[in-house]
């Protein structure tokens, strides 16, 4: 049986008392202004009707201030007795809430101390709020209460509005440029038979009117190529991706992953054109390429840098993967020089390619701040990723990180069916030996290849870690609206 605390109960209480004036949750309200726009309109424009939830009040004899919000802004209200009459004054004073929802026509003007103000002559309740809302002067600032309460915490702070409201006007602008660039959004299957894509932990599920065992998509990519096959040469989708692998302040189970593919391009003219889009869509969005890092100021409009693989391991561990270039050699290097890996993951299960990556997430990720483009990875770390014409153990991929988080991992794509055919059969090996982050066979993505592939590169952003850097925010599921979290029973 659930408890209720005092006030719930007036709360409660006061919902049948509504119920002899209005219905307390009533189906729609016009209005024809939002709250920011209402706030700047002009003086001594009539008929404004703005709806919102309130948030603060001052109730007075026969004059009475409040403010409402919605997710763009405030706007104060000011009701006196005689515009809307003895009753509706009076059921405002004994029955509205802070937190009830309520509408308002009328006509605005400005206050003696400068606020922006709408005088009403009615309202309408909207409403009721069972629950009060937390104290306004300190708001919502456990962490743990934002995550799951997400509600409270946009209702409350400020600054977790205008977050998400750049969030998505980032999503906006992304699209927007891919759109003017030619590029077609397209959708992808969530469950597949394979988990493809990338290297990663896959998460599973039963299909009860298949029977079948399905894996929830980890990447989009084997499908986008696949679209590429049948004609679209410019295609991405922002995709919801699923990894069942360690959670930590840069990295959760489910994200979304934006992933674009373009025929004909290589890794380098991708490199060109997401240097060109981030810069494009950041300048828009913020008002500015500098950008404040862990307090440090830094210029994105400056040309980012290139570095390989083993260049940063040679610098920051001292090891030349060129020369140590098996397992068993980069793990007794490893040995040798102690490092340690904070990972569940069994490190001598790991490929050559997984280890080389652990390495470097390890000893050098964490010094990129500045934006930097890292190439020239070990072709066992790309089993998707076209083979370097000049040196086959490399692949013609780049990463892009920023602030030691990776945003975006980009190659020119394999082509080569037979190729790919026998990377994905050493991948198997690799997973029948333990390294769970090693990719599936997927011959029905082969057969696709053997109709023919043109040259093609593509590559993946995440969305939420990219925007995490961007406003500095600690964790990640700070730039997730809902994020998925332990039940509090647990």
């Amino acid at each position: 049986m659930r408890e209720f605390t005092e006030q719930e109960l007036v709360r409660r209480g006061k919902v049948e008392e509504i119920r002899k004036f209005c219905n307390p949750y009533p189906e729609r309200y016009e209005i024809n202004y939002t709250l920011k726009e209402a706030s700047n309109l002009p003086d001594e424009t009539k008929d404004v009707s703005v709806a919102g939830r309130i948030v603060f009040m001052r109730k007075m004899g026969k004059m009475s201030f409040l403010k409402i919000r919605d997710l763009e802004g405030d706007l104060q209200i000011s009701i006196k007795i005689d515009l809307v009459g003895d009753e509706k004054y009076e059921f405002f004073k004994s029955l509205v809430d802070i937190g009830d929802f309520i509408g308002f026509t009328g006509e605005m003007f400005t206050t003696h101390t400068g606020e922006k103000t709408l005088r009403a002559d009615d309202f309408t309740f909207l409403g009721k709020a069972l629950k009060p809302l937390p104290e306004k002067f300190h708001g919502v600032t456990d962490p743990e209460i934002c995550y799951r309460q997400r509600y409270l915490d946009l209702i409350m702070n400020e600054d977790t509005r205008k977050r998400f409201l750049l969030k998505y006007e980032f999503i906006k602008e992304v699209r927007r440029f891919l759109e003017d660039d030619g590029y077609i959004e397209i959708e992808t299957p969530v469950l597949s038979n394979k988990a493809s894509g990338a290297s990663a932990r896959p998460f599973t599920a039963h299909h009860n009117a298949l029977d079948i065992d399905v894996f929830l998509r980890i990447a989009p990519e084997t499908y986008l190529k696949r679209a590429v096959v049948g004609g679209f040469n410019k295609v991405f989708e922002f995709a919801r991706c699923f990894r069942n692998e360690g959670i930590d302040a840069t990295h959760l189970q489910d994200f979304t992953m934006l992933e674009c593919y373009a025929a004909y391009y290589n890794y380098k003219d991708n490199m060109a054109l997401l240097e060109n889009m981030l810069k494009t869509v950041i300048n828009k969005v913020f008002g500015s390429l500098v950008i404040t890092i862990n307090d440090k100021e830094v210029d994105l409009s400056k040309k980012w840098e290139t570095v390989s693989f083993r260049d940063l391991i040679l610098k920051y561990a001292n090891i030349d993967i060129r020369e140590v270039n098996t397992k068993e050699l980069l793990l007794e290097e490893i040995k040798n020089k102690h490092i340690s890996f904070e990972t569940e993951d069994d490190i001598e299960a790991l490929g050559f390619g997984n280890l080389v990556d652990a390495l470097y997430k390890k000893v050098a990720r964490p010094n990129l701040i500045e934006p930097t483009f890292l190439v020239e990875h070990p072709i066992e770390l790309s089993p998707l990723a076209r083979a370097n014409d000049d040196n086959k153990q490399l692949t013609d991929r780049f990463q892009l990180v920023i602030n030691g988080a990776e945003i975006i991992n980009a190659y020119s794509e394999l082509v080569d069916p037979i190729d790919q055919e026998q990377r994905l059969i050493h991948q198997a090996e690799l997973k029948a030996g333990g390294d769970e982050e090693a990719m599936m066979m997927d011959y029905d993505y082969i057969n696709a290849m053997e109709y023919g592939m043109p040259p093609i590169s593509g590559w993946g952003m995440g969305l939420d870690r990219v925007l995490q850097v961007l406003t500095g925010v600690d964790n990640i599921k700070d730039n997730i609206l809902f994020p998925l979290m332990r039940p509090e029973d647990k």
